[in-house]
């Protein structure tokens, strides 16, 4: 049975698109952008087989659950380490580990003024902003060469790196919510805030229609 579309899409979401081995954050995707491949491998926590590594007689399934993201040097390592060098409790203690970092990402940042809280929230827009003019629906790339890997390209960097730069924006403004006191501002995060929720699932589980990014959001923090 082959892993399917929503958990790939969850466990390279969750862990950023980098390698889930503590000390490697290897940036899985860095590659993609110049040969039509992935970097990143989706290892099994308890082997798919009874033969493989940390199998068992029942074999691992083929879900988010039993996924783990790592780079491929890692993926070799623990696959051909011997038996009991990392076990199935290690792995899930590094995927719970890295994933914890990447959802807590500016949870405790916290700001002295509102213009630094304003500018480090402009930085991840226009980080999300330059992935979507480099390679969304409507880029050069994908509009030039509908053959070429600008769609793959798309699909890994909104879940590896647009959503979990969402996830960070909120983290910031709910950090520093002292430092917001303006009802248009208030309302423009609240639009935000769905946006955010919307186009997640969208993203995960294709929408027929989902809020839209809030033109008034990028007016106050860009």
């Amino acid at each position: 049975m082959a892993i399917g579309t929503v958990d790939t899409k969850i466990l390279w979401g969750r862990a950023g698109g980098r390698c889930s081995k503590p000390g490697c954050d290897e940036d899985l995707t860095a590659l993609v952008e110049s040969g039509n491949y992935v970097v990143g491998e989706m290892a099994h926590v308890i082997g798919s087989k009874p033969t493989a590594a940390r199998g068992t007689p029942e074999g691992g399934e083929d879900s988010y659950d039993n996924l783990i993201l790592l780079c491929p040097t890692h993926h070799t390592h623990i696959d051909k380490a011997p038996e009991g060098t990392y076990t199935v409790d290690m792995l899930h203690e590094w995927k719970r580990q890295h994933e914890a970092e990447i959802s807590n990402a500016g949870k405790t940042t916290i700001f002295d003024d509102f213009s630094k809280l304003r500018i480090a929230i402009a930085r991840l827009l226009a980080s999300n902003k330059a992935i979507f003019d480099a390679f969304g629906p409507m880029s050069s790339a994908a509009q030039s060469d509908p053959s070429s890997n600008a769609y793959l390209v798309w699909e890994l960097r909104r879940i590896d790196k647009i959503l979990p730069n969402n996830r960070k924006i909120l983290n910031l403004i709910d950090a520093n919510e002292e430092l917001i006191d303006e009802m248009p501002t208030i309302r423009a995060i609240e639009k935000f805030r769905a946006h955010v929720e919307s186009y997640e699932k969208h993203v995960y589980q294709r929408l027929d229609s989902y809020q839209l990014f809030p033109s008034e959001f990028s007016e106050v923090f860009s």
